[in-house]
């Protein structure tokens, strides 16, 4: 019997990931660090609400099996990159900095296709610093998750993006091959390919979209 801890549990990937957790009868608990509740209770779930931005503040809670980290902003929700980078990096980061205080060997974060330390893309590059960063705190099971376009029905209205799912959805098929890793996915299938990394292992850290939408489905 496993204790999870999840990040981003409100978000579209971790909803459903938390919801996969709770009625998975190998955990006993899920522990949501979260600046909002999920606005449900389970046995299983134990809420703190705290400042994500400030997580290394709640250490002596941070414990549990593994980590589950679905921390992630856009350029809409945070055109400011100083305030993106210390989401999109420093709560990653620094959450995995806390499983190597803690002794917590499984880390599993998402990260984007086309992350690069190295790009001249802001967005691509603090995605890629990330992944270093987090590979540097040397936890025993890490994997790393590039997700092509996350296709799934957001709250908020994104009008660019909503046009560009749906496009990506016609467009999906013609992408064969090589070209499958920029498929559009859908957020429940990152969610399993996550849980099943996490139970199962996978031999490899970073794993592309494509991996992904085929681990979910095996």
């Amino acid at each position: 019997m496993k204790t999870a801890i999840l990040l981003g549990a409100t978000g579209l990937t971790g909803g459903y990931l938390l919801k996969i957790l709770l009625n998975d009868p190998n955990y006993k608990k899920v522990k949501v660090f979260s600046r909002s509740s999920v606005g449900f209770e389970h046995e299983k779930l134990e809420e703190h609400l705290v400042d994500l931005l400030k997580v290394e503040d709640y250490k002596d809670s941070f414990n549990a099996d593994e980590v589950y980290c679905c921390i992630g902003t856009t350029k809409s929700q945070t055109p400011d990159k100083e305030t993106y980078k210390k989401i999109d990096m420093g709560i990653p980061v620094t959450a995995a900095k806390l499983c190597r205080e803690n002794k917590i060997d499984t880390f599993l974060v998402i990260s984007a296709l086309g992350a690069d330390a190295n790009s001249g893309v802001f967005y691509n590059k603090v995605k890629g610093e990330m992944q270093h960063e987090v590979l540097e705190q040397g936890i025993t099971n890490t994997y790393i998750f590039q997700p092509s376009l996350i296709a799934g029905d957001r709250e908020e209205e994104r009008f660019f993006e909503k046009l560009a799912i749906k496009g990506m959805k016609v467009f999906n098929n013609l992408l064969v091959g090589s070209l499958k890793k920029y498929r559009s996915i859908h957020p429940k299938t990152i969610a399993k390919a996550m849980h099943i990394c996490a139970n199962s292992g996978y031999p490899k850290i970073l794993i592309e979209s494509d991996e992904i939408q085929k681990l979910a489905s095996e």
